[in-house]
């Protein structure tokens, strides 16, 4: 396929259909009142909302309800992570090792699943998706990966399967013509070294699916992301798909930099000069907050970087993640009492980064996230 993006990927967060629609949501953000809101696409120069695994701060993440109930919330896209089954079949979890999110634990017949792996360097004990085929994993049921934080949530533990790619696209598409507005998805391919080591590599299954479901196109409401340099640079040259770099914590390395020798850490990559050879690869980066507006040692927040504005000269959108409505999560100059469950002033956290241009953010609360674009 020809590459129609060189000499660099510049692309725009407007492209989007500006539809009003009106959808009836049970607002469990609302304490489980029923609601009617009012939910639109992103419109031309708006920034995107996307779902964090879902409507992950209402539902198990990573589960068909919690992309439902996003998208139903407002979400411009939902984003699925991915890993593989034995049998080479791409799931929605958030780690390969999965006794966080699943009931496999309690599986007396997955007992003797259980062992210890090295993944990305670190030693990971648990049941692990590639020991199991689809077919096995079918069995489990998800659960919520942070019952002190949201034991609201677990009143849904054991009711949802591990939802596969093939199940997400199909789930938008229909979510799609009953709102009248396209939703789209945000795919992360998860330790794909790891993966590639092991015989199941993510990119080959990934890019047949895209390109069977038609969206293997810049055009196409998709973009692909990695915390590695080395698969999106793969991806690049595969697909027309739009990628996103992700940056993890300032001193740690992208996994694929550690074979190859590279010492370079996520926060070179985060200078102009590592944004723009990001640029050549990938239109866009997803930074963790904190290299947007930065917290001191007690958690609050200090002045804003110029992150956002290097990012883009060098062509680059910025989709930060993950702003979440809890106290444990926010700065601590927008927190509400002590409880690190309890909600605080999180639309503060919102309009701060809307204002600092941000072009998109993931949200485990896009309800919160819809509302605070909207007010702009």
């Amino acid at each position: 396929m020809w590459n129609l993006r060189r000499p660099g990927r510049l692309a725009t967060a407007g492209a989007l259909t500006a539809l009003l629609i009106a959808t009836g949501v049970a607002g469990a953000s609302m304490g489980g009142d029923a609601q009617r809101l009012t939910f639109r696409a992103a419109q031309k120069g708006e920034p995107l909302v996307i779902a964090h695994r879902g409507a992950s701060g209402y539902r198990p993440e990573h589960t068909l309800a919690a992309y439902e109930l996003g998208a139903r919330m407002g979400a411009d896209y939902v984003e699925p992570d991915l890993v593989s089954t034995k049998d080479g079949v791409l799931v929605a979890r958030h780690e390969n090792e999965i006794s966080g999110t699943t009931d496999v634990a309690s599986q007396p017949e997955f007992a003797s699943r259980k062992t210890t792996k090295v993944i990305d360097g670190a030693s990971v004990t648990g049941w692990f998706t590639e020991d199991f085929t689809l077919a096995e994993l079918r069995k489990l049921r998800a659960k919520e990966r942070i019952p002190m934080i949201r034991q609201r949530n677990t009143i849904y533990d054991g009711r949802y399967p591990i939802p596969t790619l093939t199940q997400v696209i199909a789930l938008t598409r229909r979510l799609s013509r009953e709102l009248g507005r396209e939703i789209g998805i945000y795919p992360e391919t998860k330790h794909p070294t790891y993966f590639r080591s092991i015989g199941l590599p993510l990119e080959r299954p990934l890019v047949r699916i895209l390109r069977g479901h038609d969206l293997d196109d810049r055009r196409d409401k998709v973009f692909v992301q990695s915390f590695e340099t080395k698969n999106l640079r793969a991806l690049d040259r595969r697909i027309e798909t739009k990628l996103i770099q992700l940056l993890g914590s300032k001193t740690s390395r992208p996994y694929d930099f550690v074979p190859a020798g590279d010492t370079r850490t996520y926060a070179a990559l985060a200078t102009p000069t590592g944004l723009r050879e990001i640029a050549g690869y990938a239109d866009g980066v997803g930074p963790s907050k904190d290299y947007i507006v930065p917290r001191d040692s007690a958690g609050t927040s200090l002045a804003p970087t110029s992150f956002v504005d290097d990012a883009h000269r060098a062509g680059l959108l910025v989709h930060p993640y993950t702003f979440r409505n809890e106290n444990t999560f926010l700065p601590l100059e927008l927190r509400l009492g002590a409880d690190p469950a309890a909600y605080g002033r999180a639309f503060g956290e919102y309009e701060q980064f809307f204002g600092l241009r941000v072009d998109g953010l993931f949200s485990d609360n896009p309800d919160t996230a819809a509302e605070a674009r909207s007010a702009r």
